[in-house]
């Protein structure tokens, strides 16, 4: 086979590879595309679409409601910049031990105008450690240099 034609050939494979690949993190880039917002930025998304985001804010007292069987969460969250800024979230599945009125949360799920139909629903875990007279980070009752 002359030389011309195996180059050609070479430079056909790999742009067919390299089209492969393009559309395969292109398409999977685009699947699992989640936005991590704020309730303030999740209000601001175009309404009469569905989204699906990641939204993080505070859980209000009022509004809180859990089903009988223990199992899901009704509430409202807030952003932490801007308290009239409001989400219901509607989860319903297992509850964090952590959950409770004025702890951080970050929801994931469904984003339709106001109201998210979650299907995560994560606490942020307040730290262990405390800064020691050195500003170094240590668990509570540490005793050492």
């Amino acid at each position: 086979m002359p030389k011309a034609k195996q180059t050609w050939m070479y430079a056909a494979a790999f742009a067919l590879v390299a089209v492969g690949v393009g559309y395969l993190i292109v398409s999977g880039i685009s699947q699992e595309a989640v936005y991590f917002l704020n309730v303030r930025e999740a209000l601001a998304m175009p309404a009469g679409q569905k989204h699906q985001a990641r939204i993080f804010g505070l859980v209000l007292e009022e509004g809180l409601e859990r089903p009988a069987n223990g199992l899901g969460v009704r509430f409202h969250l807030q952003d932490k910049d801007d308290s009239s800024q409001v989400v219901e979230v509607r989860y319903r599945g297992a509850v964090p031990d952590t959950f409770k009125p004025g702890v951080e949360v970050i929801v994931e799920g469904a984003l339709l105008g106001r109201e998210v139909e979650a299907t995560v629903l994560m606490t942020k875990c307040p730290s262990k450690y405390q800064k020691d007279d050195q500003g170094r980070m240590r668990p509570p009752g540490y005793v050492g240099s």
